[in-house]
């Protein structure tokens, strides 16, 4: 009876007009950006100074001062260590990463299969928050090298998996692949980045890598890399002007490569020297790599001054950070026909808000991108560029489906419209409009009727929630699980594993204990204060209410509240009574 009320309750709900909800216009992009990186022995002959690792770091630095999330997976032939990602909110999360990166070693064996595959994790358990973006860099040295327990078929498959599951979740994955023997498997490293959308990046030296990571940060943020001019240093201080174009700019990263330390002084466009670093300067350094990052610049010609070893070549490159989107217009026109040239305007965005700088569409060129549905063809033509917008003509060439877009692209970004479509295939014939009924005498009278039936209806409602709330903390506590865990059992001391277990959850209501799940083993006496519930949307709650130690991502979190797991998350317990560590990871 209940669910027969709540299912006729929620048809009359559904039966309600729905409010149109208009999109807000959106800020700077953030990423959410996983660094897998091969840390197998091979790496100490192409990369001896371990650039690879600064090259990350430099990556790290990169990222927004605040909101960009980051995360980093070290891997051989298995996982040898990795860090969930952080959302970045300072200064110590980027130093904790870099902290991280130093304490990483190599070991033997190789298949990236591994590392894609971990990474894509990694995004599925902390990625996927509005507004970001996701992306894998990964790096390798070689080919494959497996132990002897696993063979290139496995391997191979783990590895389509991944390409496939970061395909169909939009993660593209830029490959990076470090040929300093010649015996690079391109091939491989090319499929991956093509099949999701990434990009291949080859080089014989390991010095090009903090290059590359930074092309990697300013392509996927649709930014581009502008070089200043390098120079031999002499040992004094050398000058580079550094320009900010607009007052658009969120951040101005200034990269300055060298082997060997230099020295930096940062004048501003009035003349002024400036405190490195400050509120507004955000200064890192290493063995490879000076970042100089300018929060909200002024406009202007800005003075950077340079002293480096005798002799040591210096490069310089700038990304800027853009706040700025494209916004488009069509005609309000829902139906066309071939023939019809329908008029497009567009125009900047900056924080939310039309742009009014001009100095934004000075330099920007803006093309209309036009895609026939129906052909799949494509097709591009300028639109003209006025003080603060731009317009042009699309003309309707068939009676096809049509979607439209925008692309802005100066010396410094490139952003496109969100699409927009429109159809010239013949409309249908347009719907009757309803007409009012007739109101009678009678209809009028039985208006009356209409309080009374309210607050009975009113009481019904309320009786009918009571019934639905005991409900609910009757399914509540007899809940039924989704999916299963796999365990796998860790001897710290001897490093030896236990197969992995796949226990099913189905047959348990409410909550289980992990102690259970290790089938009551005396030794694991301890897990029974670990217990999982069952969670919204197939997922599960874990809570800890012992004293092991539980981590995530190489993260220790605490769980006494609950800590919700979905699919494929992975964590490992450490106990306290044995030197022993559980792994689980749950699968619906």
């Amino acid at each position: 009876m209940i669910i027969t009320l709540t299912a006729a309750i929620l048809s009359l709900l559904l039966c309600l007009p729905l409010s149109g909800f208009a999109a807000p216009a959106a800020g700077d992009t953030k990423i959410d950006a996983v660094l897998s990186v091969d840390v197998s022995s091979s790496m100490n002959e192409s990369d001896v100074n371990k650039v690879s690792f600064e090259a990350m770091k430099m990556f790290i630095d990169m990222a927004s001062v605040q909101g960009d999330k980051i995360g980093v997976v070290a891997y051989t032939d298995q996982i040898l260590r990795e860090k969930a990602l952080l959302k970045i909110s300072g200064v110590q999360d980027k130093q904790n990463l870099k902290s991280f990166i130093d304490q990483l070693t190599r070991g033997p064996y190789t298949d990236v299969a591994v590392g894609v595959n971990e990474a894509v994790k990694v995004l599925e358990s902390g990625g996927g928050e509005a507004g970001h973006v996701p992306l894998i860099v990964l790096l390798t040295d070689g080919n494959n090298s497996l132990n002897t327990g696993k063979s290139q078929e496995q391997s191979d498959q783990v590895l389509n998996q991944a390409v496939k599951k970061a395909k169909e979740k939009g993660i593209p994955v830029y490959t990076i692949g470090l040929n300093a023997d010649g015996k690079l498997n391109k091939d491989v490293l090319e499929r991956i980045s093509s099949e999701t959308g990434g990009k291949l990046f080859i080089t014989s030296t390991a010095d090009n890598l903090p290059k590359i990571l930074s092309e990697i940060y300013a392509s996927h943020l649709k930014l581009k890399v502008m070089p200043l001019t390098g120079f031999t240093a002499n040992g004094d201080f050398q000058d580079v002007t550094v320009n900010i174009p607009n007052a658009s700019v969120l951040e101005a990263n200034i990269s300055i490569m060298s082997s060997k330390p230099v020295e930096v002084k940062l004048i501003n466009p009035a003349g002024q020297e400036q405190t490195i670093p400050s509120d507004k300067i955000v200064y890192s350094s290493s063995s490879a790599y000076t970042l100089i990052k300018l929060l909200s610049p002024v406009q202007g010609d800005w003075k950077l001054r340079i002293k480096g070893v005798p002799k040591e070549k210096i490069d310089i490159n700038l990304i800027y950070n853009y706040d700025v989107q494209v916004s488009m217009e069509l005609s309000s026109s829902i139906s066309y026909k071939p023939g019809d040239a329908v008029p497009v305007k567009a125009y900047l965005q900056a924080n939310g808000q039309k742009a009014t700088d001009a100095n934004l569409y000075k330099n920007a060129k803006a093309t209309l991108i036009v895609t026939d549905l129906d052909t799949k063809k494509t097709m591009e033509s300028p639109l003209t560029t006025a003080a603060q917008g731009f317009e042009g003509t699309m003309k309707v060439a068939e009676a096809h489906d049509y979607e439209v877009k925008v692309k802005v692209e100066d010396a410094n970004f490139v952003r496109e419209s969100q699409p927009a479509s429109i159809s010239a295939k013949k409309a249908g014939a347009a719907a009757p409009a309803p007409t009012a009924p007739n109101t009678s005498p009678a209809d009028a009278s039985s208006a009356t009727l209409i309080t009374p039936i309210a607050w009975i209806g009113g009481a019904l409602v309320l009786l009918i929630a009571a019934a639905l709330f005991a409900l609910s903390l009757w399914k509540k506590a007899n809940k039924g699980f989704f999916g299963q865990m796999v365990v796998e059992v860790k001897d710290e001391d001897t490093g030896e594993r236990t197969s992995p277990q796949y226990r099913k959850l189905n047959a348990f209501k409410g909550k289980v204990e992990l102690h259970q799940l290790l089938q009551l083993a005396p030794e694991f006496a301890e897990t029974k204060q670990i217990i999982f519930k069952p969670g919204p949307g197939d997922t599960i709650i874990l809570y800890n209410q012992s004293s092991c130690v539980i981590e995530k991502g190489g993260r220790v979190f605490d769980a006494v509240q609950g800590k919700e797991l979905k699919n494929n998350d992975r964590i490992k317990i450490s106990l306290q009574n044995v030197n022993k560590s559980i792994t689980i990871e749950y699968l619906k």
